[in-house]
C-alpha cells in the first residue's frame, strides 16, 4: 500500500510484536522501494518512525528519516526518493551521513581544545593568553564550521570585520594566531591545506599617538565614575602598564605600596614591581574585595575584566558629549602618552624604560643579562612626577599644546 501520514498515527504491530520491547515492525511503502513506517514498542507506547533501508555490497542498511508523528508521508517519501537515486548511483547514503557526523565532530570549536593544550607548555604565558584570546573570542564565529569548510574567503571576511571593529594591529596579531592554528591542523591530518595561505597579512605601521594636555584632561574628567573601565584607565594612564596586567590585576598583587606583577603576567617574562603613589593608591583602595573575589576588576569573582570594547565605547561617547572631539585613540595610546610624558617631564630615559618594563634600549643585548636593578626608587619619583602634572592638568593648570610642558616651565 502507499502509507500515509494517517496510516502512520493509526497501524498498530502485529499480535506477535506488540508489548516486545525493542523489536521493530516495517510497513513498506508499495510507491518507493525501501521506504517504510518502522513501529517499535516502548514504555511510553509505540514510537513511529520513517525510514529507508537499501541493500549495497551485500550489506543491508537502514537511515531514520524522521519522527512519523512530525514528518508528513509525503515529506518522508521524497527524501526516500533521492536516496535510492543515490543509492541507484552507487553511492552510499550511510557512509554519507556517518562521515558528516565525523565532520561535524572536527569542527574549529571542537578541535581548539586540542592545539592550545598542546601549544600551553610551548609559548610563554603571556603569548599563551593572547593566543587564547584571538582564537576563542575573535575567531568564534568560526567555531561551529567544520574544519574542512573553513575556506580563505571566510577567514579572510572575518580578519576584514575584525579590522573595522578592533583596528588593523589587532586583526593582524588574530591572523598570526589563526595560520599557527590552521598549520598545526595541518600537521595533525585535520586540513590538507592552511585557509590563511593566500590572504595578505601586512603588518601595521607602529602608532605614534600621544595624547596632548587638553586630551589627557578629557580622559581624566570622562573617567570619574566608579566603574570597572574607569579605574582602569586611570590606572594605565598613571602607571603606563599593558592592558592586560591592569584588566587582569589580582588582589595577591597588591601590597600596601606597591603592585608585583608576576614574570607569567608580562610580556617578557619577568617580574615587574610598579611603585604605588597616591593617586595610585586611592583608586585601589576603593575597589572593595568581596568573599572569594580573585580579581580586581571584572563583573566574575573568578574571572578578569573583559568589557574592553564596551567600555571604551561608552567612554568615547562621554568625551562627545562633553563637547569635544578626540582623534582616533586606543587603549594603548596611553602607555606611550606615559613613556613620552615621563621623558618630556625630564626623567632619564632608563628609568622610564624600567618603569614600563621594557627589555629594550638599555636592557636590550648583552647589558640585560647582567642589569637586573629594578630602579625601585627612582621609578616611585618618577611616577609621582607624572601623576602630579597629570593631576595638574586634570585641574586646568596646565594650558598646553600637543604634548606635556615641562612642570619647572610651569612654575
Amino acid at each position: 500500500m502507499k502509507l500515509t501520514t494517517a496510516d502512520a498515527r493509526t497501524l498498530a504491530l502485529p499480535a506477535g510484536k506488540n508489548g516486545r520491547p525493542k523489536i521493530d515492525h516495517l510497513e513498506h511503502d508499495d510507491v518507493i522501494g525501501g521506504f517504510a513506517l518502522r513501529l517499535r514498542a516502548g514504555g511510553k507506547g509505540i514510537t513511529r518512525t520513517w525510514v529507508y533501508q537499501y541493500d549495497l555490497g551485500g550489506r543491508t542498511r537502514r537511515l531514520t528519516l524522521g519522527d512519523a508523528t512530525v514528518l508528513s508521508a509525503d515529506e518522508a517519501r521524497r527524501s526516500a526518493a533521492r536516496l535510492q537515486a543515490q543509492v541507484r548511483l552507487g553511492q552510499d547514503p550511510a557512509q554519507a551521513r556517518t562521515e558528516a557526523r565525523v565532520q561535524a565532530a572536527q569542527s574549529m570549536g571542537a578541535v581548539l581544545p586540542a592545539y592550545l593544550a598542546d601549544r600551553r607548555p610551548r609559548l610563554r604565558p603571556r603569548s599563551y593568553v593572547e593566543a587564547e584570546r584571538h582564537l576563542q573570542q575573535a575567531l568564534r564565529p568560526l567555531h561551529p564550521l567544520p574544519m574542512a569548510d573553513i575556506t580563505t574567503d571566510r577567514v579572510a571576511g572575518q580578519l576584514t570585520r575584525l579590522a573595522k571593529t578592533s583596528g588593523p594591529t589587532a586583526a593582524f596579531n588574530i591572523g598570526r594566531s589563526a595560520s599557527a592554528f590552521f598549520a598545526w591542523a595541518m600537521r595533525k591530518g585535520f586540513i590538507t591545506a592552511n585557509p590563511m595561505v593566500g590572504i595578505e597579512q601586512r603588518k601595521p605601521q607602529a602608532r605614534t599617538r600621544v595624547l596632548s594636555a587638553v586630551e589627557i584632561k578629557a580622559v581624566w574628567s570622562a573617567t570619574a565614575g566608579a566603574d570597572d573601565f574607569s579605574s582602569i584607565v586611570r590606572l594605565l594612564l598613571l602607571t603606563g602598564c599593558r592592558a592586560a596586567e591592569i584588566g587582569r590585576l589580582r588582589f595577591s598583587e597588591i601590597y600596601s605600596d606597591r603592585i608585583v606583577l608576576p614574570g607569567e603576567r608580562t610580556k617578557n617574562g619577568r617580574p615587574h614591581v610598579v611603585p604605588l603613589v597616591p593617586a595610585t593608591q586611592a583608586i585601589l583602595a576603593a575597589r572593595k574585595r568581596a568573599p572569594g573575589q580573585e580579581f580586581v576588576f571584572g563583573r566574575m569573582a573568578s574571572r578578569p575584566f573583559s568589557g574592553w570594547s564596551a567600555g571604551k565605547q561608552a567612554l568615547d561617547a562621554r568625551i562627545r558629549a562633553a563637547g569635544i572631539e578626540m582623534p582616533s585613540w586606543t587603549v594603548h595610546d596611553l602607555r606611550r602618552s606615559f613613556v613620552t610624558g615621563c621623558n618630556e617631564l625630564g626623567v632619564p630615559p632608563h628609568v622610564v624604560e624600567a618603569a614600563v618594563n621594557h627589555t629594550s634600549g638599555f636592557r636590550g643585548g648583552i647589558a640585560g643579562h647582567y642589569n637586573y636593578a629594578a630602579y625601585e626608587v627612582p621609578i616611585r619619583n618618577a611616577l609621582t612626577r607624572w601623576a602630579d602634572y597629570v593631576q595638574k592638568v586634570a585641574e586646568g593648570r596646565v594650558v598646553a599644546g600637543d604634548r606635556v610642558v615641562p612642570l619647572s616651565l610651569r612654575a
